[in-house]
């Protein structure tokens, strides 16, 4: 378990190093204050929600909020899902742009005019 990156390992040796810092008579007061700021962090964010709850009406319980949360979102898995749902109109597009360029490179063999060899990167009818 983490809590901002944090093991229970690193809390651990944290602790002890508090223990060492602050002594055994200092201790038990900076544990309180810890704790006590950690209620009122608490105590913010319920607030913060019920207020969001009281403003925002009944809706606000309908909303899936693990749904909206933006590390579900992978980049890659979003360009993979849109490609593979376009893959037959992708396909389709792809055999169109093969035969234009065929018909274009079969064009320009015939073209006495064509000054650049075949294969080349050009378009005669852009100009």
């Amino acid at each position: 378990m983490t809590f901002l990156g944090l093991t229970l390992d690193k809390l651990i040796v944290i602790g002890v190093i508090a223990a060492i810092i602050l002594g055994p008579e200092r201790l038990p007061a900076a544990a309180e204050r810890l704790a006590g700021l950690v209620r009122g962090i608490r105590d913010l964010a319920n607030g913060a929600k019920d207020r969001m709850r009281e403003e925002m009406g009944p809706e606000f319980d309908d909303v899936d909020w693990r749904k909206l949360d933006p590390r579900q979102y992978d980049p890659r898995r979003i360009v993979r899902e849109a490609l593979m749902d376009d893959a037959p109109k992708a396909a389709a597009a792809a055999s169109t742009v093969a035969a234009t360029a065929a018909a274009g490179r079969a064009r320009r063999r015939t073209t006495p005019r064509d000054p650049l060899p075949d294969g080349a990167p050009y378009d005669v009818e852009a100009t």
